[in-house]
């Protein structure tokens, strides 16, 4: 069975949403969850909106150049009070989260069928934020082998979703809230050199 594969890319760096699970225990910067891969399926695919889990994209692979850690500031969902006299006040903390950015990414989509990777190919795609814009470059066609051995190919990290032993929690399901499984494959050197 043949994978036709499409490339896309950008020269952005990208920041993943926290996951329910905590990012330096997982250090999940580097893999995509099951819920961003189906996000982006129905992004690619609006057909399958009404449709629960992943369809059309059969594998995919994750590459970039680096990873930038930048601060940023959050506050709290709460609010704490406090009463003064006959007065409330109210405040929400505030701290400081180290996140990291992936620089440059490469991002490998595969599918089935050469009309799922045409229709793919004439989209752009946003990994998780609307500003994180990833684009087209080209469609080529493999084995399933190639593509999950080659790394020469198609270097990069991707998370198998399945749970085994090999499996770890990744993070909790945005829609349903169930925990999501699976494993990293790494095949080349996801780390792209100059």
């Amino acid at each position: 069975m043949n994978y036709y594969v499409v490339k896309y890319s950008g020269p952005f760096g990208f920041i993943k949403p926290w996951t329910a699970v905590r990012d330096s225990e997982t250090f999940s910067q580097q893999f995509l969850t099951p819920s961003i891969v189906e996000g982006i399926e129905k992004k690619l695919f609006p057909k399958l909106l009404k449709e629960v889990g992943i369809h059309k994209i059969v594998g995919h692979r994750l590459s970039y150049d680096q990873i930038s850690n930048q601060q940023e500031m959050i506050q709290t969902r709460g609010w704490n009070s406090k009463r003064k006299g006959s007065q409330f006040l109210f405040d929400r903390p505030t701290a400081i989260l180290i996140r990291g950015v992936i620089l440059n990414p490469v991002l490998y989509l595969a599918f089935h069928t050469l009309e799922d990777a045409h229709e793919a190919l004439q989209q752009h795609i946003c990994l998780c934020r609307n500003e994180d814009v990833l684009f087209p470059i080209e469609i080529s066609e493999c084995s399933k082998i190639a593509f999950e051995e080659d790394g020469k190919l198609y270097p990069g990290f991707e998370l198998v979703f399945e749970k085994s032993e090999k499996a770890f929690l990744v993070g909790y399901h945005r829609v349903s809230q169930s925990p999501m499984y699976g494993w990293i494959r790494i095949v080349g050197n996801p780390i792209n050199t100059l």
